[in-house]
């Protein structure tokens, strides 16, 4: 399928019909949702769009955010008709799909600032009537602020409210080790993986790989961690990069293994022994 501007960022895929992806398209200031038809799978085509107002500057559409912020989606989670949209420094778009060829907006949270922004994630934990939503930190030193992972109470779609936030790593300084700390990734219960609503795996960048338990969503707290050593070989050859971890994405297969990928250090398979 040809994409008209730099391309697409990251899939959400389960079979089927429709795939769903952020695409960065000619006339655009950032990232969009756009749904793709899948039925020839030879062939595939774009069903439809969504995107924030005054992203769409070819429409003489004009920002109303300032220029510091990012309003572009990193990418959807989608749960039976509704996409849960992370959208950077605009923070979580529900957008309801069952007309894929006109998705629609259903709410929009936003908690930057006072926060930093950088959503990465919005996690849907459909039979517990959660999200698990993921800040990414983007910069070394904390210089985007603390980012979090937030815990939202979503029994009223239209009215996702947060009720708690996941524990910060804090048995060291990270942010005096140098490099990204804070959250980037979450395993995102991909059919075929290791799948649940109680248990939640999250990349710290220079604070390794966390496991957490939310059987209490009012409380979640850390039920493992690992945090490698330095690398001995660097595969980020930017120069004046700091020698540490940064744990990047992780995926745990059906079996309970974590494949943990680090941009300085490579890959690393973990057992959970929870």
């Amino acid at each position: 399928m040809a994409v008209e501007g730099g391309g697409i960022h990251r899939i959400w895929y389960t079979g089927g019909r429709w795939a769903y992806v952020s695409a960065l398209l000619d006339g655009f200031t950032d990232y969009i949702f756009m749904t793709v038809d899948m039925s020839d799978p030879a062939h595939p085509c774009e069903a439809g769009r969504y995107w924030i107002a005054g992203m769409h500057a070819a429409a003489g559409e004009t920002p109303s955010w300032p220029a510091t912020s990012r309003y572009g989606l990193h990418h959807a989670i989608v749960d039976g008709d509704t996409a849960y949209a992370a959208w950077r420094d605009a923070g979580m778009v529900v957008i309801d799909v069952a007309d894929r060829t006109q998705p629609k907006l259903i709410t929009h949270r936003n908690w930057s600032p006072p926060f930093g922004g950088g959503t990465h994630n919005c996690l849907p934990l459909a039979e517990r009537h959660l999200l698990v939503v993921l800040d990414e930190a983007v910069l070394d030193h904390q210089e985007d602020g603390l980012k979090l992972i937030w815990v939202f109470d979503n029994r009223v779609k239209e009215n996702p409210v947060s009720i708690s936030t996941f524990p910060t790593p804090a048995e060291v300084d990270y942010v005096r080790k140098g490099g990204h700390f804070g959250p980037h990734n979450l395993h995102e219960n991909r059919p075929g993986s290791f799948v649940s609503s109680e248990l939640i795996f999250a990349t710290y960048q220079n604070a390794g790989v966390r496991a957490f338990d939310i059987r209490d969503p009012y409380r979640p707290r850390e039920v493992g961690a690992l945090v490698p050593p330095a690398p001995a070989r660097m595969m980020d050859h930017r120069p004046n990069r700091a020698r540490v971890i940064q744990s990047a994405d992780v995926f745990v297969d059906a079996a309970g293994l974590l494949y943990c990928t680090d941009y300085n250090a490579g890959l690393y398979i973990v057992e959970f022994g929870g």
